[in-house]
């Protein structure tokens, strides 16, 4: 009769490491279950956490104001991807923002954004209860505004040839659209403040026309498939143009 095997420490980090495998892999599969891929554009996955951090950050950018509909987000995230495969890496260098400038549009966005004004934004303390509130993390508005603003100046480059802002269409966005988004009461910013951001929001409409042509020539080239039909653009609301 042989006698019992001893049990070693081999034996027992053997055992530990088995563990450990099985935990990973019991983790693995709920991540995926967590974390599935909800389109793929050009063989480039666009997962739920994309969409779900797309939905946050609108709260950053009116006239949404959060009110973002999934379709709707995941129609911007598909047209994000879309332009950036088109720029090229050395290129895509030269359109990043400076941390001075993504300062400067955070600096902007906490004493501009309407929602912001009730939230006292401008301190330190009204703008983390203000992220909290909404379920974002500095990081993550940081990395939105350095990617808009990137891709804001590309499509400046590319479209905005010819095309000029009036000093009238500022004034009239003001007074018709920034002004009334403040409730009785709240402090308006002045218009020379806030005229660079209007003069920005109005590129954007005036090159409507041109980037939705370009993204339907983009979206017709390459291959986009929304795998979730739940998430499948509803109206043309959703799939047309605007900015990224």
């Amino acid at each position: 009769m042989k006698p019992p095997a001893r049990f070693t420490h081999k034996h027992a980090f053997l055992g530990l490491s088995l563990l450990a495998l099985a935990a990973r892999c019991v983790y693995a599969q709920q991540a995926i279950v967590l974390d599935r891929v909800v389109a793929v554009v050009n063989n480039r996955a666009i997962l739920e956490s994309d969409l779900r951090e797309e939905m946050r950050v609108a709260v950053l950018e009116p006239p949404n104001g959060g009110g973002d509909t999934p379709q709707e987000a995941l129609q911007r995230l598909i047209r994000k991807t879309l332009i950036r495969q088109q720029v090229r890496s050395q290129f895509e260098q030269d359109l990043l923002p400076s941390k001075e400038e993504v300062a400067v549009r955070l600096t902007e966005l906490r004493k501009e954004l309407p929602i912001c004004v009730s939230a006292h934004c401008t301190t330190d303390e009204g703008w983390k209860a203000f992220l909290a509130a909404h379920g974002l993390r500095e990081r993550e508005v940081e990395r939105y505004v350095r990617e808009r603003l990137g891709l804001l100046r590309f499509i400046e480059q590319r479209f905005r040839q010819g095309i000029q802002i009036g000093h009238d269409e500022v004034e009239a966005y003001y007074m018709n659209r920034l002004v009334p988004e403040y409730l009785p009461g709240q402090t308006v910013p002045p218009l020379e403040e806030v005229a660079p951001r209007i003069e920005e929001i109005l590129l954007q409409q005036k090159v409507n026309a041109l980037f939705s042509n370009w993204l339907d020539s983009l979206r017709k080239q390459g291959e986009v498939e929304v795998l979730d039909p739940a998430l499948e653009a509803p109206s043309p609301k959703a799939t047309g143009a605007g900015a990224p």
